[in-house]
C-alpha cells in the first residue's frame, strides 16, 4: 500500500489550539505566587559600572529582591560554537564591565509588573562610559578603542578553509570580477517575545521558556548554576516562532532562574518590546571582499574570500560559526577549481551577534550571486547561461566542494531551467525601471553528524532519538527532543508515524518540548533539521515498531512474515483479510506479556538514536521582479518566484509556506530591515519590517529528489525561502540600473542609500 498521509497536504494539527487561543505560550503559564523581574539595561555602550545602588529601589512598594553584578559574579555562560584559537569561550551573566547598550546591569523583582518596572527606574548607575568602537573596519583601525585590552587586538578569531594557493590562480586568471559587499545586522521577530517563569523549590529548578531548545537550555542552567542535571527540568510548550533567536539561553533568562533560586518562589518575565532590538541577538553585519576568476569560456576557476564577521560585544551562543557557515557555503551550487575563504570574527560594542534564519548563507549567496551577475555583464554572457555553464551536474553528485561540503543528491541545473520558464516580465509604462534578478543555492540541512560537529568546534551532538509506542489500545505516542516552533514538525512527525506504523493521524500524539517527557537532543529546532534529523529517527523506530507488531501477528496466525501487511487497524494475510489480528488485541497481549514468540520482550516501545551519516543538502533557485522609483530610489518586488527540492516532502502545504515565509524575511533584509548604531553605539530604533504591501505573490515550485542519507529521503527546508532573495533582488536591481550595476553591494537596498548611487 502507498503512503496515506507523507506526501499529502495534510492539515496542520497545531492549528486548531493556536488559532483558537489555546497555545501553550510562556505568557499564560499562570504559577501560584508568581512575582514579576524587569531587568535594568545599561544606557552606553561601552564603560565600567562603578557602583549600583539600589536604595530608592528598594523602597517601592512591592519590591522582593535586586541582584546586582556583585550577586551573580560567578554566574557564567558558556559559549557552544568555537572557532579556531578563539579567545574568548564563556561571558559572565552579570558583568560590570560594559561592552553595548542593552547589557543588563541588574534585575528587580517585584510583586506586579508595574513595581518591578518603576523600581527598575530608581536604581541608581554610576558609569564611567569609555569610546565606543562601531563598525568592522573601525574595529580593526590601529588606534580603535579595544573592547578586551588584555588581547591587545579586536579579533576574536582569524583563520582560513579552502586552497592555500588560491590567490595565484587568481591573479593569473583571464578574467577577475572583484567587489566589496555589506549585509546589514537584522534582527529576529517573532510573534511571541522571549519569556521565562521559573520556580525553584525542593532543590529543583522548573523553567517555562520560549525557546527552539530546551534540553540544550537545560543543560546550560545546570551548568551555570552548579546542579546536577536531573534536577533542571525545561518545558518549551508552543515556541510562538524562534527564527535562531531562541536557540540558546540568554544572560537576562538566566538572571530570572536565578532571581526565582534566591526568593523561592516562581519569577516571571517577558522581554518588552522596546528591549528587543537591545537585547535579543541580531544576525548577519558582515563585509565581504570577493574576487571570481574565470577563463576565456566563462568557466569559474576561483572563488577568494575574505569575510569579516562583526560578532558585537562578545562572542554569544553561536559565537563566530555564522561566519564560519557562509565560509563552507560559498561555492554554492557551482564548480570552482579551487576557493579559499579567510574568516576573522571581531568585537565591536553592539549586541552581540547571534542565529538567525539562513545561518550565514544569505550572506554568501548575496556575494557569490552578484559577482556572477556581474560578471556575466562584463563578458557579455547571459546571466542564466553562465551559471548553467558551471552549475553542478547531477551525475557529478555526490560531491565535496573545495571547503569540504559533500553535496548528497539533487539537479541544480533543473531548479534553474525550472525557474527559467517560470519568470514572467511586468509589463507596466508607470515611469519606473523594471529589472528581473536571479540566484541559486545550496541549503546545508540536518545539521549532523556529531563526531562531525566536534570537528567543527561545536560542543554539542547531532544525533535525535524518537520514542515510539503503541498503547494497548492501539493508539500511538511519538516522543522526541526537536521543538515545535511554529514549523509545523507536530503534524510532519505525526505523518509519518501513521504511515510508517499503518494507524490512522487521529490515533497519534506528538509530545515535545519537555526535558522531563521527552528524549534528549543536544541542539533541538535549528538548522533546518528537525524533520531531516528527528523525523530520521522516527522512521527508523517505526519500521521497528511495525516489525515487531507483524513478527507478533505471524506467531499468531500461523502465518510467514512476509506473507502479511498492516491495513485497517489489523495484521492481516495478504489476499485474505478474514485471516488477520486486530491491532488492539495485539497490543493488549503485547503488554500484559502473552502469547508472545520465543525470546520477544513484552510491551510495544521502540526508542532509536539517529546520527546521520553527514549533512543533506537542500538546493533552490530564485527569481524577483522588481520596479525602481529613478526619482527616489523606492523598490517595490512586483513578483517572487522560487523553485526548491528539499527531498522527500512529507507535508508539501507545510513545505510551500516555509518557503514563502522565508521570502517575506529575505525581502525585508534586501529592502527595509537594518539595525543602525550611532557612532557612539547607540541603536537607532527605527526597524522596518515589510508588511503585505511589500510582500507580492510568490509562486513555488517544488522538486523532489530524496536524500540518500536520511531515513526516509527528507532533507530541510526552514531556511530555504530566506537564503535567496536579497541576492536574486539586488540583481534585479542591478538589472534595472545598469548603469550603476557594479554599485549594487550592498544591502538592504533603502531608498535613500540607492538614491544616492544614482
Amino acid at each position: 500500500m502507498g503512503d496515506v498521509y507523507v506526501g499529502a497536504k495534510t492539515p496542520r494539527r497545531e492549528d486548531a489550539r493556536l488559532l483558537t487561543g489555546r497555545a501553550r505560550y510562556v505568557g499564560n503559564v499562570r504559577l501560584p505566587g508568581a512575582v514579576h523581574a524587569y531587568v535594568v539595561r545599561s544606557p552606553v555602550a561601552h564603560g565600567r559600572l562603578l557602583g549600583c545602588d539600589a536604595k530608592a529601589a528598594w523602597a517601592v512598594e512591592g519590591v522582593l529582591d535586586v541582584i546586582t553584578p556583585a550577586d551573580a559574579a560567578g554566574l557564567r555562560l558558556a559559549c557552544v560554537h568555537l572557532a579556531p584559537d578563539q579567545r574568548m569561550s564563556s561571558y559572565r551573566a552579570l558583568d560590570d564591565a560594559i561592552r553595548y547598550a542593552g547589557q543588563p546591569l541588574a534585575v528587580v523583582v517585584a510583586r506586579t509588573p508595574e513595581a518591578a518596572r518603576d523600581a527598575a527606574d530608581l536604581v541608581d548607575l554610576e558609569l564611567d562610559e569609555l569610546p565606543a568602537t562601531v563598525g568592522i573596519e573601525r574595529a580593526l583601525e590601529d588606534d580603535a578603542p579595544l573592547l578586551y585590552p588584555d588581547w591587545g587586538t579586536n579579533v576574536l578569531t582569524d583563520f582560513t578553509l579552502g586552497d592555500a594557493d588560491c590567490a595565484a590562480a587568481v591573479e593569473g586568471a583571464e578574467h577577475v570580477v572583484e567587489m566589496t559587499f555589506r549585509m546589514g545586522r537584522v534582527s529576529p521577530h517573532p510573534m511571541e517575545p522571549r519569556g521565562v517563569v521559573a520556580a525553584y523549590a525542593d532543590e529543583e529548578l522548573t523553567v517555562h521558556i520560549s525557546t527552539q531548545s530546551p534540553h540544550h537550555v537545560r543543560e546550560h542552567l545546570a551548568d551555570a548554576f552548579g546542579l546536577s542535571h536531573d534536577r533542571v527540568r525545561v518545558i518549551g510548550g508552543d515556541t510562538g516562532g524562534g527564527f535562531g533567536g531562541k536557540e540558546h539561553l540568554y544572560p537576562d533568562e538566566a538572571l530570572i532562574c536565578l532571581a526565582a533560586m534566591r526568593l523561592g518562589r516562581p519569577v516571571s518575565w517577558t522581554e518588552s518590546p522596546g528591549d528587543r532590538l537591545l537585547a535579543t541577538l541580531p544576525a548577519r553585519a558582515a563585509v565581504h571582499r570577493a574576487r571570481l576568476a574565470l577563463d576565456g569560456a566563462g568557466r569559474f576557476t576561483a572563488l577568494q574570500v575574505d569575510v569579516l564577521a562583526d560578532l558585537g560585544a562578545h562572542p554569544s551562543n553561536s559565537g563566530p560559526s555564522t561566519a564560519a557557515v557562509t565560509a563552507t557555503l560559498l561555492p554554492g551550487p557551482y564548480r570552482f577549481d579551487q576557493v579559499a575563504v579567510r574568516v576573522r570574527g571581531v568585537v565591536t560594542n553592539t549586541t552581540p551577534i547571534g542565529s538567525y534564519r539562513g545561518f550565514g548563507q544569505p550572506e554568501g549567496t548575496l556575494t557569490r550571486e552578484r559577482l556572477i551577475d556581474e560578471a556575466a555583464r562584463r563578458l557579455g554572457i547571459d546571466r542564466i547561461e553562465l551559471r548553467l555553464r558551471n552549475l553542478l551536474e547531477p551525475d557529478e553528485l555526490p560531491y565535496t566542494t573545495r571547503v569540504y561540503q559533500r553535496y548528497d543528491s539533487g539537479d541544480y541545473p533543473r531548479a534553474l531551467r525550472t525557474l527559467r520558464h517560470l519568470v514572467t516580465p511586468v509589463e507596466k509604462d508607470d515611469g519606473r525601471r523594471r529589472g528581473i534578478g536571479y540566484s541559486c543555492h545550496v541549503e546545508s540541512t540536518g545539521l549532523g553528524p556529531s563526531m562531525g560537529l566536534k570537528a567543527m568546534g561545536i560542543l554539542s551532538g547531532g544525533y535525535e532519538t524518537a520514542i515510539l509506542r503503541m498503547e494497548q489500545d492501539a493508539s500511538v505516542v511519538v516522543s522526541s527532543g526537536v521543538a515545535a516552533i511554529g514549523q509545523g514538525i507536530e503534524t510532519a512527525l505525526a505523518q509519518l508515524a501513521a504511515d510508517r506504523v499503518g494507524v490512522p493521524i487521529d490515533r497519534v500524539r506528538v509530545v515535545l518540548g519537555d526535558t522531563a517527557a521527552t528524549p534528549y537532543s543536544g541542539v533541538g529546532s535549528i538548522a533546518s533539521r528537525a524533520l531531516a534529523v528527528g523525523g530520521g529517527a522516527l522512521t527508523q523506530a517505526a519500521a521497528r515498531l511495525r516489525d515487531k507488531l507483524v513478527a507478533l501477528a505471524a506467531h499468531r496466525l500461523e502465518a510467514a512474515p512476509a506473507d502479511l501487511e498492516i491495513a485497517d487497524g489489523a495484521v492481516r494475510v495478504k489476499g485474505d483479510p478474514q485471516a488477520s489480528v486486530t491491532l488492539r488485541e495485539l497490543a493488549t497481549s503485547a503488554w500484559r506479556g502473552w502469547d508472545l514468540p520465543e525470546g520477544v520482550s513484552p510491551g510495544l516501545e521502540e526508542r532509536v538514536s539517529y546520527d546521520p551519516a553527514g549533512y543533506t543538502y537542500a538546493y533552490g533557485a530564485h527569481a524577483a521582479a522588481v520596479a525602481v522609483d529613478p526619482e527616489t530610489g523606492a523598490v517595490e518586488v512586483e513578483r517572487y518566484w522560487v523553485v526548491n527540492d528539499a527531498g522527500v516532502l512529507v507535508n508539501p502545504a507545510v513545505v510551500e509556506g516555509q518557503i514563502q515565509g522565508g521570502v517575506a524575511q529575505g525581502i525585508g533584509e534586501a529592502l527595509t530591515e537594518e539595525i543602525v548604531y550611532t557612532a557612539d553605539g547607540q541603536p537607532i530604533t527605527d526597524y522596518l519590517l515589510p508588511t503585505t504591501r511589500e510582500i507580492p505573490d510568490i509562486q513555488v515550485v517544488m522538486l523532489e529528489t530524496p536524500s540518500p542519507i536520511t531515513p526516509g529521503g527528507m532533507k530541510g527546508v526552514g531556511e530555504a525561502g530566506t537564503i535567496g532573495p536579497p541576492a536574486a533582488i539586488a540583481n534585479a536591481v542591478a538589472d534595472a540600473l545598469p548603469e550603476i550595476a557594479g554599485k549594487i553591494t550592498d544591502v538592504p537596498l533603502t531608498p535613500s542609500s540607492l538614491w544616492s548611487l544614482m
